[in-house]
């Protein structure tokens, strides 16, 4: 195992790029992949994760441990992957999906390791500037899970957390994810669990035929409006044990924020993970034991699938070894 760089490919050929002054180009093809902000890009600036992009440009410090004083993000790593960051220090390990950075910032502040981040949006401008001083241990990169730009069986751990169901096939998503990652290596994923047939019932599935297709500016700017008098409904609800009851009302649960944020940061996660839920193009929850089929046809050991608990929540988790080419 080794923490030392992997060198980026063509996405689309699997072929060798050179760096220029500005881009990346493939001399087999011709293209050229631009570096803008110091991150390479292999992927349209506007795709589905829009959405994304200008959520954590706007929110690009909240969730992040350093910033709001608890070690919520801390917690549910370490939690989720089951992984000892020493070993972590030692491994070449592949993030996919980095929003802002909250888990690029604990595996950068935890351990000595390398980390090759992607994600699809232009959140990965926001991760820049959040972990910029862990200087070339962060190696950013802003592409497709379907595309991305590494050679096949380059890592010996792969991890996607809060990603996966805001994408277009979960299934091609999962293959995407193994195919990245060495014999022996290890995957982690989570991903928003169908809990039974009441789980679409919910105002987020109700609303977001038309919420998603909003201007993003006009749908922050509606839950940033109405987010005091949700929050008072929400905990009167919860004090009342109604909670059932809070699934109708247009706001993210509350329940799991850490316990040591001011009134203000609990309304600033509030409108954040609202905003989470209602905006992106795509939410396909899963059950454990499917998300668990689809390692296990492609040549994966699963060795978890299921509830992963930690201080203020808990995860639908499915961790895999790879056994198969």
């Amino acid at each position: 195992m080794s923490s030392e760089l992997i060198h980026y490919l063509n996405p689309f050929k699997q072929s060798i790029l050179s760096r220029e002054s500005g881009y990346f180009l493939c001399r087999l093809t011709g293209e050229k992949f631009p570096i803008l902000n110091d991150i390479p890009r292999f992927c349209p600036a506007d795709n589905y994760s829009e959405s994304f992009g200008f959520q954590w440009n706007q929110f690009d410090r909240t969730q992040l441990d350093v910033h709001s004083g608890a070690d919520l993000s801390q917690q549910r790593f370490y939690a989720e992957t089951g992984w000892d960051p020493q070993e972590l220090s030692h491994c070449s390990v592949l993030e996919v999906g980095s929003g802002a950075g909250r888990f690029s910032e604990v595996f950068l502040r935890t351990t000595t390791g390398v980390l090759h981040s992607v994600d699809y949006s232009s959140a990965v401008d926001a991760n820049r500037r959040n972990n910029a001083a862990y200087g070339d241990r962060l190696q950013l990169a802003q592409a497709s899970i379907y595309e991305l730009p590494f050679a096949d069986n380059s890592f010996d751990k792969v991890f996607c957390l809060g990603v996966l169901q805001h994408t277009p096939s979960f299934s091609d998503s999962v293959a995407a994810l193994i195919s990245k990652t060495r014999v022996g290596g290890e995957i982690v994923v989570d991903f928003y669990c169908i809990k039974g047939w009441h789980t679409k019932i919910h105002s987020k599935y109700m609303l977001r035929p038309l919420t998603k297709r909003l201007p993003k500016p006009l749908l922050l700017k509606l839950i940033r409006f109405n987010i005091r008098w949700m929050l008072a409904l929400f905990d009167l609800l919860c004090a009342l044990h109604l909670t059932a009851i809070t699934r109708f009302i247009p706001i993210t649960d509350v329940r799991g924020f850490p316990r040591n944020l001011s009134p203000a940061q609990r309304r600033e996660w509030a409108v954040m993970d609202t905003f989470d839920g209602f905006s992106p193009e795509y939410d396909n929850p899963q059950r454990a034991q499917d998300v668990a089929r689809m390692f296990s046809s492609r040549g994966c050991d699963v060795t978890h699938a299921g509830l992963v608990h930690y201080p203020g929540g808990s995860g639908m988790v499915v961790r895999a070894i790879k056994r198969v080419v």
